[in-house]
């Protein structure tokens, strides 16, 4: 059933103190971004034989690169920018003479994964908002290159002195936030089994471990079934009680998931000191609190590890307690992945179909 995926970055192996640290969790970050300063214009008399008052003939300076950035596919988290946080374009060159014009400044360009928002942190304004590859915006303009001598010739004044200097390049301060694009999020608590779903749906491999928080960053995955069906399956990290007001890794993975077209609510069905339909309440009070818009996102129910003990009678107690639909599954033996994939698709289909 599954053919290709993703690889997300993997995560080198680290103590659980460090693990549920939010440092580790990449998808916002600040900078300040400056556009390239324009070239000053040129003060240059034309110098020739027999020709002993050639005039002006002083160049235009080039204008200021700008700051733009750009959403690739090929990224799927702002990890790369951490370490850089001051960006700036090359500025123009100065204008020579013979009215020759300065060359202009490079762009500096910084490629982000889609997804992203870019905020204008002085101002609170949303810039833009990259949800495609490709797109790109500009969020500082390069200055104006300055006027050459050759601009203030007149009747009056044959020989002009003057010139102007290039204008400064526009400075920002931005603050950027990622905001996953996938068909599929799977939600639930840590440890209900989400990460090991997506690795045997997927091509992906994300980080697996019998501690909470293993999860650090989303992780994507391309599900493919037959006859050519695939969707874009995300991993994101395991939410606890008092997640919308930041506990734990807090409301940072909240965020990842309101793009999601379906949520697959991942339940432990055989916990060892829970009750699975208390586990469901507690995520979905957490979804509505941050969000009754995300609460709304079509959802689908999953009690995983029906290869254990007491999971096919907590299965039942789940499915007579909650209106949604709720599919048992063992992501270790693959039981039921078949599915589930198909309702995936089918409800991903219906809502393109209402779009």
């Amino acid at each position: 059933m599954i053919l290709t995926g993703k690889m997300p970055v993997p995560l080198a192996t680290m103590p659980h103190e460090d693990i549920v640290s939010r440092a580790q969790f990449v998808d916002e970050i600040d900078m300040s971004v400056t556009a390239g300063d324009g070239g000053h214009g040129c003060v240059s008399f034309r110098r020739e034989k027999f020709i002993p008052k050639g005039g002006p003939d002083g160049g235009n300076g080039g204008h200021g690169g700008h700051v733009i950035l750009r959403a690739d596919e090929q990224l799927n988290t702002l990890h790369h920018l951490a370490g850089h946080r001051q960006w700036t374009a090359e500025r123009g060159h100065s204008g020579m003479g013979k009215k020759r014009h300065g060359k202009r400044g490079e762009d500096c360009v910084i490629r982000v994964p889609p997804g992203t928002l870019i905020v204008d942190r002085d101002h609170g304004v949303l810039l833009k908002d990259l949800a495609e590859p490709g797109q790109e915006v500009v969020v500082a303009r390069g200055g104006k290159g300055g006027r050459g001598n050759t601009h203030f010739k007149s009747a009056t004044n044959q020989a002009p002195r003057e010139f102007e200097e290039g204008e400064s390049g526009q400075h920002r301060k931005l603050h950027l936030e990622l905001k996953l694009i996938a068909d599929v999020g799977l939600v639930g608590k840590p440890n209900a089994g989400k990460s090991t779903l997506l690795s045997v749906m997927s091509a992906a491999r994300p980080k697996i471990g019998a501690y909470p928080f293993t999860t650090l960053t989303p992780s994507l995955g391309i599900v493919e079934l037959l006859n050519f069906r695939r969707f874009v399956m995300a991993d994101i990290p395991g939410l606890i009680e008092g997640a919308h007001r930041g506990a734990g890794l807090g409301d940072e993975f909240l965020r990842h998931i309101e793009r999601t077209r379906i949520m697959v609510h991942v339940v432990d069905a055989a916990p060892l000191d829970r009750d699975p339909l208390d586990d469901y309440r507690e995520i979905r009070n957490e979804l509505q609190e941050y969000s009754p818009k995300l609460a709304g996102t079509p959802e689908i129910v999953v009690a995983n590890k029906l290869d254990l003990t007491d999971a096919e009678e907590n299965l039942q107690r789940l499915r007579d307690a909650l209106a949604a639909c709720v599919l048992g599954i063992s992501a270790v033996t693959r039981q039921g992945l078949e599915a589930l994939g198909d309702r995936i698709w089918q409800m991903l289909q219906e809502q393109k179909d209402e779009e």
